[in-house]
């Protein structure tokens, strides 16, 4: 039983990442609706990893709200934006400096962050399968995190339908 969960394991780590790559390299279509098609491949990857670590509410979460909801809301902003092909800007390359540079301080932050915590420490290291502890860790450790990204989404929305307007008055 152990080797086919470890299989599962590899499998969906290894479509995940695959489908990761593809959202943002997509050799294929430049399409951004294909790139939010590979976004849902990529989150239910994810469910099938919560899966494999019982919690079994997360993968049900990581689908409906996720996979669902949210890719709905990007879909709906993709298609509000209507861009076309000879409208996309290019790359200029301080953008492009910018962009390596935020990604390289962000994956030694993510680096940094691994080599410091220890296996088992974590505050969600007992919390597996358990709606309880994690609604109640969710609401009072990880609340101001949590309000934070949903003001910050609500924010990004307002902004896509007021830069997609045509005529501002």
């Amino acid at each position: 039983m152990e080797n086919a969960q470890a299989y599962l394991f590899y499998v969906f780590a290894a479509l995940a990442v695959i489908c990761a790559i593809m959202v943002v390299a997509n050799p294929f279509s430049r399409s951004p609706v294909t790139s939010a098609m590979f976004l849902v491949l990529t989150m239910g990857c994810l469910a099938g990893l919560f899966t494999l670590l019982h919690a079994f509410f997360l993968a049900a979460v990581q689908i409906l709200v996720y996979a669902g909801a949210v890719m709905v809301l990007f879909l709906f902003v993709i298609m509000l934006l209507d861009l076309k092909e000879e409208q996309r800007r290019q790359v200029k390359s301080l953008s492009l400096v910018a962009g390596l540079v935020s990604v390289g301080a962000i994956l030694a932050i993510f680096v940094r962050s691994l080599i410091a915590t220890k296996p088992g420490e974590g505050a969600l290291a007992n919390v597996e399968g358990s709606t309880s502890k994690l609604g109640k860790l969710l609401f009072t450790q990880y609340l101001l995190p949590f309000e934070i990204v949903s003001v910050l989404l609500l924010v990004a929305m307002v902004g896509v339908v007021l830069l997609s307007k045509k005529d501002l008055k």
